[in-house]
């Protein structure tokens, strides 16, 4: 694994992945893409992790945007053949296993991005979050025009990337770009317990539910009710659906086994 990402395996079926670029506030750049990349491919059908937490490191930034170093010489067709390598934001959002972005500070550009691509955001009360593409003269080429608005609305995304301007964990909160905020000294204590709560449940069931809900955003509304039905009904064919059953009758925690 590149030294650019760091990846530990903590108890509970959690596995965190850090950003490891401090002297460059965590800049997103080819090769962090890459290795988040070779990380997700190794963790996907790794059964012993059930839950995704990705942070930066240090205490300055979760990703402050893209390496803009590589955006100076770089001419469209480079940005054309470094957009076609894959997509690493469809990728985290296809990702069968859920993934919370524990965001410890800046969280800008390609990074805010990034965090949208998870299906949780975690922050520390002192994060900073926005789309600043627009100072550059260009706008967020990683799903920001399309993620933002499904979060936080229209008239919001239009306001945070018309402007570029940088909003507070709180307005974050408040408009439902962050799901909750931590003082910085208890983010980490309180990002894992969220992650280690959802890696108790049922693997197969939580692949379930983040596909349907992610079916809201591309299917019409008859069309998401019988995606979601159709998992409804398989998961009755499961194991872990009879200890879910047995464990609730019996009074007694389940133990989910992802069969």
């Amino acid at each position: 694994m590149s030294d650019v990402l760091l990846v530990e395996k903590l108890d509970g079926h959690v596995a965190l992945l850090t950003f490891n670029r401090p002297e460059k506030m965590n800049a997103l750049n080819q090769e962090v893409r890459q290795a988040l990349f070779a990380a997700l491919f190794d963790l996907r059908d790794d059964d012993d992790v059930r839950v995704i937490v990705l942070t930066g490191a240090g205490d300055k930034a979760f990703i402050a945007g893209a390496d803009i170093a590589e955006f100076k010489d770089a001419r469209p067709v480079d940005q054309y053949r470094s957009m076609q390598r894959g997509n690493i934001y469809s990728a985290m959002e296809e990702f069968p296993k859920p993934i919370i972005a524990m965001i410890n500070g800046y969280c800008l550009g390609g990074g805010c991005e990034l965090s949208m691509a998870c299906d949780i955001r975690v922050a520390s009360s002192r994060a900073k979050l926005g789309q600043p593409e627009i100072n550059l003269g260009i706008i967020p080429g990683g799903g920001g025009t399309q993620r933002l608005p499904r979060l936080v609305g229209e008239g919001q995304a239009m306001r945070l990337i018309m402007t570029g301007e940088m909003v507070s964990a709180a307005e974050a909160e408040h408009i439902g770009l962050v799901e909750k905020i931590f003082e910085p000294e208890n983010l980490r204590d309180g990002t894992l317990e969220i992650a280690r709560t959802i890696a108790a449940r049922s693997p197969i069931a939580l692949q379930a539910a983040k596909e349907s809900i992610l079916a809201a955003r591309r299917m019409p509304m008859d069309e998401g009710l019988k995606f979601e039905r159709a998992w409804f009904g398989l998961l009755f064919s499961t194991a872990d659906k009879d200890e879910g059953v047995d464990a609730f009758l019996n009074k007694r925690q389940a133990d989910f086994k992802g069969t």
